[in-house]
């Protein structure tokens, strides 16, 4: 086996757990599961059958990732943030054919306590602020925060907060890395900085 598991975990048969990943106490992966390398699972998390998780994610203690979310390469789940995946659920009615796709992009930040409404895109590099409760789409590199969510502000793929407008046009770089932000029109993109 190459990851680890801690003995209190669960891990049923058929759950792919790729290279170097950590499974720790009283984890729960369900036999559909499919979860990259370098990838953390804190205690108490719970992953779903129908759950596609990237390389290099880190899952903090007490989340449930359930059916119909997929997490790309990188991304990070603070500690008690929740996802759902039924929009109306109701205990005497049964939903289970009407699970709504959330995904979360490439290096996106959900801070701790957040709650993500299903049927959701969140952005790459976006950072969802502590006990946010997102309902719609957030874009790339968005800085949100509230109840419900709003946008306050842009942030870097290092995770530092970008002197830029929240629209119009402007430009800012990351002074950790050089990669230059370009804002037009409500919409920012990188230009990573030559190595």
């Amino acid at each position: 086996m190459s990851y680890y598991v801690h003995p209190s975990a669960i891990v049923d048969d058929g759950a792919q757990i790729g290279d170097g990943s950590r499974v720790w106490h009283f984890v729960h992966v369900c036999g559909g599961a499919r979860i990259g390398a370098g990838v953390s699972l804190g205690q108490n998390v719970f992953v779903g059958n129908k759950v596609v998780i990237g390389d290099h994610c880190k899952i903090q203690n007490n989340v449930s990732v359930y059916d119909n979310v997929t997490l790309e390469d990188g991304v990070f789940c603070g500690p008690s943030m929740v996802f759902t995946n039924v929009y109306n659920p109701r205990g005497l009615i049964e939903r289970k054919d009407q699970y709504r796709d959330t995904r979360v992009r490439r290096g996106a930040t959900l801070g701790a306590n957040c709650t993500i409404v299903c049927g959701v895109t969140i952005g790459a590099f976006a950072f969802v602020g502590a006990g946010a409760v997102i309902n719609k789409d957030v874009p790339d590199f968005a800085l949100v925060a509230g109840v419900p969510a709003r946008q306050i502000g842009w942030m870097s793929a290092f995770g530092e907060r970008l002197d830029l407008p929240l629209d119009g046009h402007g430009e800012a770089t990351c002074p950790h890395t050089g990669d230059v932000y370009t804002l037009s029109d409500g919409t920012l993109s990188r230009k990573e900085a030559q190595s």
